[in-house]
Order: structure tokens, then sequence, then C-alpha cells
């Protein structure tokens, strides 16, 4: 069974394993608020639980637990290494300037093709309180299942392999085929999520490091929900009041301002990914001396 698993190619294992590894940090949390909605949703009695068995989670995926012979392959593909703070800073200002882009690259596409609506259920019967609980949970859950999941036990080894872009787009794929789960998420939401996917995945390559495309995936994740709470409407599609398409009405000055606005922010986000290049290479050559 060793050898066979071996002759698989390593993109099918990175998959596999990638797969098993974001099913099982992320069901748990799905199962237990769905539950704790339909009993007792006055109370958010599925949060302590879950924040548990995240710990737990984060803790085996880095290493700890059994079986002692997976213990450093573990360690090695969830990619959680400790950064500088230099490293760290450039980190978090390439990765917001790319998810900045990537939302006002959406407005352009709101204006060149109909995106769908977001339907949220009937949150009615359940207080603000414990509904935040819930936001806040859920975006932890998604922040290190996913990019543990993702960034780590999938791209690392396609990385290693073939390369970052292909590791990125093969990832990035799977990252935005995971969301069809959703009803009103589809293939032409797929260019939205390459994106984000090559935001995380990039931040990923060069600091061989998750840990601040996960701060920026739970971070983003508490602002979206929060927007989609309070406007009723998610990052990626349409406003509540949608524009008509330039089709109808020709390239407006609020869609060349969009333009603009994704030329000037995808430049500095550029920019800061090349810093951060250079900050990783003046840190491993100081960690060297």
């Amino acid at each position: 069974m060793i050898a066979l698993w071996r002759r698989l190619p390593v993109i099918v294992r990175a998959v596999l394993i990638g797969g098993m590894i974001g099913g099982a940090g992320t069901l748990p949390w799905g199962l237990l608020v769905s539950a704790n909605q339909k009993f007792l949703p006055s109370v958010p009695w599925a949060v302590p639980p879950t924040a548990l068995y995240l710990w737990l989670f984060w803790r085996y995926v880095r290493g700890e637990g059994w079986p002692r012979s997976t213990a450093e392959a573990r360690r090695t593909n969830v990619r959680a290494n400790r950064l500088p703070d230099d490293v760290w800073g450039s980190a978090l200002l390439a990765g917001t300037l790319g998810l900045v882009t990537v939302v006002l690259l959406q407005r352009v596409m709101n204006r060149l093709v109909s995106l769908p609506q977001q339907q949220l259920p009937d949150l009615s019967h359940i207080p603000a309180v414990t509904l935040f609980c819930f936001l806040l949970t859920g975006s932890a859950v998604a922040g290190i299942a996913e990019e543990t999941s993702f960034r780590g036990y999938m791209q690392g080894p396609i990385e290693r392999r073939h390369g970052p872009v292909v590791a990125i787009l093969v990832t990035g794929s799977l990252f935005g085929f995971a969301h069809f789960t959703h009803p009103e998420v589809g293939l032409i939401l797929m260019p939205y999520y390459l994106a984000v996917a090559a935001v995380y995945g990039a931040l990923a390559y060069l600091t061989n490091s998750i840990l601040p495309s996960m701060v920026l995936h739970a971070g983003g994740n508490v602002l979206g929900g929060i927007d989609l709470f309070a406007r009723g409407q998610a990052e990626w599609q349409a406003p509540s009041s949608p524009s008509p398409l330039i089709w109808e009405t020709g390239a407006d000055a609020s869609f060349q301002i969009s333009c603009v606005l994704v030329l000037l922010v995808g430049a500095a986000a550029v920019w800061a990914y090349a810093a951060l290049a250079s900050v990783v290479r003046k840190a491993l050559t100081m960690d060297h001396t």
C-alpha cells in the first residue's frame, strides 16, 4: 500500500492529503454551528468545543500526536514557520494590497458581467452577540484550516516539484471549487477565487510560511462577514442596486475610475510583493552569516 501511494503523482497525493486536512478542520464547525442555529440559538454553545477542537487540530497538523513516524512530514507540510518582524510587516502589506486589488477588480467585473447575489438565510431568531461569535469562530476556522490545507499541505509539495505557478493554479482552482458548496457560487466566480488564491499562495511561496495568509484570510473573512450582515452583500457580488453593464451604457466615469484604481493599487501590490521577496532574501542572508 505504501509503495502504491508513493507511485502516485505528487499533485494527486498533495490534493488528497490537503483535502482530508481541510475537511477535518472545517467539518466539525459546520456541524456544530448548524446544530447551534436550531437548538438554543440564543447561546453560542458551539464556539467553545470548536475552539478546543481547532487548538487540537493545529497542534496535530504541526507534528504533535500519533503517529510519531509522520511528525516531521506534518511539520514540513504545514509550513507554519516563524518569521522575523520585518518579514511580517512586508507580508501583511503585500497581502493587504493584493486583496484590495482583487476587491477593486470585482467592482470592474460587476460592470462587465452579471454576478450572482448571495442569499442570506433567515437569522432574525439569532441574537447579534451570537452571530458575532459565529463570525469570529468561523473566520478563525477558515483561516487556520483552509490555509493549512491549501497553502500548506497542498501547495507546498506541488510547489517543490512543479514550481509556484503550477502549484498556485492547481490549489487556486480547488480553492474555488471548494466554495461551490455555496449555492450562489459558480464558474463565473472562479477568477475571483483564483485571484484570492494567488494573493495567499504568493505569500506562502515567498515567505515559506502560511502564517501571514492565515492572518489575512481570517481577518478578511471577519470584515467580509460584517459587510455581508450589515449590507446583505458579499465582496464579490453585485451591489444591492446593481449598476448597468457597460455593454448597455458605455464605459462611464465610474467604470473608468474603477479601472484606474485597479491599475494603481495593483501596481502598488506588485511593488510590495517584490519588496517582500527582497526582505526575505536579506533575512535568509543574515541567517547564514
